[in-house]
């Protein structure tokens, strides 16, 4: 029945427009937050690890927020869901930038060399280093114009994503020393966003020869 009475509402432009405003208003109320936490001790006895804790799960509840509207557009027939996720797939860049920022500038002192060594040195860095690099990329390429220019190879790219989400919940499991319930739960929920896109994933794995095809039973016999 719900699903009935959604799919029968449709998002005009203007439902966008506000959505959007909404979505600009959390995320400042969030860097304001940000901001307070920081100037008044509210990330606790360890304000940096805080610091960054806040950054990296913000970006990464952006990222699973961003990936949500297609199979919710999907779900409910409400295509213009769609027009939202450059705007959030900017923000959960924007909140990886402060993430990384935060470690470089808190953590490592502006040492490049030392970021370097770091990302050698610990697998979850590594792994949230790929991460970072592909959500720059597919922020580069976010705009109509370099959507034009990139043809057939810009959805290719962008399909890049799924292992950005994949890779996000595995360093922040990495990264933390306890309590790891917040990490797996994050986990699980990236896994099922995959999941409800296993059809396109296995066309686009097998396209890259990642994984076959499966063949027609007869073919396979008779070779």
């Amino acid at each position: 029945m719900l699903t009935r009475n959604v799919q029968s509402y449709r998002l005009t432009p203007t439902h966008i427009l506000i959505i959007k405003v909404v979505i600009h208003a959390i995320s400042l109320l969030f860097v304001a937050l940000l901001v307070y936490n920081t100037l008044n001790g509210g990330f606790g006895a360890d304000p940096i690890k805080g610091i960054e804790h806040f950054t990296g799960k913000a970006g990464l509840n952006t990222l699973i927020l961003t990936l949500l509207l297609s199979p919710l557009a999907k779900r409910y027939k409400q295509g213009g869901l769609i027009r939202l996720r450059r705007l959030l797939g900017l923000y959960t860049f924007f909140w990886v930038v402060l993430h990384l920022g935060a470690y470089l500038a808190l953590d490592l002192n502006f040492d490049w060399a030392l970021l370097g060594s770091e990302i050698i040195q610990r697998p979850y860095l590594a792994i949230g280093a790929v991460s970072w690099i592909i959500l720059l990329l597919l922020a580069l390429t976010s705009p109509k114009s370099a959507q034009r220019r990139l043809g057939k190879s810009w959805q290719k790219l962008h399909n890049w994503v799924y292992l950005a989400l994949l890779l996000s919940p595995i360093h922040y499991y990495w990264s933390v020393k306890s309590g790891l319930v917040e990490p797996t739960f994050y986990l699980f929920i990236c896994l099922f966003l995959l999941y409800c896109r296993k059809q396109k994933l296995t066309t686009w794995l097998a396209k890259k020869n990642i994984v076959s095809p499966a063949r027609p039973i007869s073919k396979t016999f008779h070779r």
